[in-house]
């Protein structure tokens, strides 16, 4: 029988196309004359009926997701993203274009790098030492986390999907907790955005990250307490790759929506999600500053992301996604100068409409927002804020925090983890030998066993940071409050995961005076933001800071409100 898709209530049938693997594009990434492209299928059209329309625009299925109506194509017609944005059966069609590679430092998460006048080499103050850096994690303490453990340090049967760039399980604060039957990489290396392919098929093995995001969020999530290097806010819980990006940084959506539709199918209890979907910052139903192809195109995107969180949260898929490190109000968005972030036109001056615009995953259906606080509690400069999207703060750093205090601009008020050494290589703060570059002495570390197996750690700082920091609590969450299920399985209601964390939360009420400026910190008036609300949920803190040791202490209740 066809399936019909619609929006809510999604199709449940397998993903037809993908392998054991997690592979969602030919293994084979090399560049050729046709192009590739996301189409998806308009709510109610038989999938037969979207891959004959497909074909008419002349169009060659590679996969499809029948969850979420949603299918790979390739195609070396000019005009083919016209003729299915056309097709009264189709959305539209999204193309995955080159887009260059990422630079080597990222402005605002390795602020530190890029930083002058940086202060002493001092940092917060230390609390109790539990893994041999774990004095260096302020966040751990900041959230309870340190004296959560002694009541549920976690589940081994709980899951935790990290949708990003890959996880580094060769990391000895990472193998322990590495869950290597469920981890898949659906995001092949695209020579024209990654480079050099570095196995033949272009698809990384499960268990590498060449970029290093996903293994530094894998970490604040689930590093081991285990006397080494440092740990995690949920330490025991099992860690799953799901690769959705590419090396380059980079989140195309077709590995996106695969990975969340088989976090949905193999029962994952949460997804962390510290990316949006490029090359749009916001994806809008029809904004008059862009192209007929690209409105068609993010219809597409908002269709298809749309489906695949709802598919996910309804198969038991608690969703914890970053709120954005653009330093704006989601709910009064500004105008976009920043996308497309890639392909052949250059970014352009976008009014966004609060009314037709998300910026996705965070705007999509059921993610938990989470926005950045330092070491001080105040909302990190560059964090996104707002009463209609955010739903709780966490650790996610802040460089210039501390103004006035010898904390002010050091590395410590960043977030320090877990990540690959030869990425760190690449960056140049490893040499070739495996020591740290002299200069990289307080933002680099290196934890070695008797067996000479060792471990790197680094500083990053953003909302991609503070996400994992509240997932870590919903994994606790599920760990503590957790039940048996159908088939031997054991989980929780994601609805009760969020309402818990919600109702468990700190609760901190806007600064005063409520219109923020960071003037001290050196940032001009595009960062100035105003805190809206009263004490128990604001636009800077939503219900408040996520809170690990009140989460696993407090006993459920299920009709309780935040």
């Amino acid at each position: 029988m066809s399936k019909r898709f619609t929006v809510g209530a999604v199709a449940t049938a397998a993903v037809l196309a993908l392998t054991a693997a997690g592979l969602s594009v030919p293994a084979s990434a090399a560049p050729t004359s046709s192009r590739t492209f996301t189409v998806v299928a308009e709510d109610g059209v038989a999938a037969d009926t979207a891959v004959a329309a497909i074909r008419a625009a002349g169009g060659t299925v590679v996969s499809r997701s029948d969850e979420v109506g949603m299918f790979q194509v390739t195609s070396d017609r000019a005009d083919f993203a016209a003729k299915a944005t056309a097709a009264p059966a189709l959305v539209g069609a999204a193309p995955q274009k080159a887009i260059g590679h990422k630079p080597k430092l990222d402005r605002v998460e390795q602020e530190h790098l890029t930083a002058a006048g940086k202060g002493p080499k001092k940092g917060p103050k230390k609390g109790a030492k539990l893994d041999p850096l774990d004095d260096k994690l302020w966040g751990l303490k900041m959230i309870g986390a340190d004296q959560a453990r002694k009541i549920e340090p976690g589940d081994r049967r709980v899951t935790v999907g990290v949708l990003d760039t890959g996880v580094d399980a060769s990391n000895p604060d990472i193998a322990p907790n590495f869950n290597w039957a469920l981890s898949r990489n659906f995001a092949p290396d695209l020579v024209d955005v990654d480079g050099p392919c570095e196995v033949p098929s272009c698809l990384d093995p499960v268990g590498t990250d060449d970029g290093g995001h996903g293994t530094h969020v894998a970490g604040t999530i689930g590093a081991a307490a285990n006397g080494f290097g440092l740990s995690g806010v949920a330490p025991n819980v099992s860690l799953v790759e799901l690769k959705g990006g590419q090396d380059s940084g980079y989140f195309f959506l077709n590995p996106v929506v695969n990975a969340l539709v088989h976090a949905g199918r193999s029962g994952i209890d949460v997804v962390n999600m510290s990316f949006y979907v490029d090359p749009w910052l916001f994806n809008c139903t029809a904004n008059p500053a862009d192209s007929p192809e690209n409105q068609a195109a993010q219809r597409a995107t908002i269709k298809a992301m749309k489906r695949a969180l709802n598919f996910a949260h309804d198969n038991g898929v608690t969703l914890v996604g970053a709120l954005g490190n653009s330093n704006m109000d989601l709910g009064a968005p500004r105008t976009d100068t920043s996308s497309p972030n890639y392909g052949g036109t250059a970014p352009y001056p976008r009014p966004i409409d609060n009314n037709s615009c998300w910026d996705l995953p965070v705007e999509g259906p059921h993610v938990i927002g989470v926005s950045s606080v330092g070491p001080s509690g105040k909302k990190s400069d560059f964090s996104n804020y707002g009463t209609e999207q955010i739903s709780v703060a966490a650790p996610g750093g802040w460089f210039r925090d501390g103004f006035g205090t010898d904390t002010f601009r050091t590395d410590a008020n960043m977030i320090l983890s877990t990540y690959p050494k030869h990425v760190l290589q690449e960056e140049g703060s490893v040499d070739a030998n495996g020591n740290i570059v002299a200069g990289f002495e307080e933002s680099v570390f290196k934890q070695c066993k008797a067996n000479g197996e060792c471990g790197y750690y680094t500083y990053l700082q953003g909302t991609s940071m503070a996400s994992p920091h509240a997932a870590g609590v919903a994994a606790l969450i599920v760990s503590r409050h957790g039940k048996p299920e159908r088939r031997g399985g054991f989980g929780m209601s994601p609805n009760l995961v969020e309402q818990h964390l919600y109702r468990t939360a700190a609760e901190r009420a806007c600064p005063e005076p409520r219109l923020q400026q960071y003037r001290n910190e050196g940032r001009d008036e595009t960062y100035d933001a105003y805190c809206a609300g009263g004490v128990n949920f604001n636009g800077f803190y939503g219900y408040g800071i996520v809170d690990a040791y009140a989460a696993v202490k407090t006993p459920l209740k299920p009709n309780a409100r935040p």
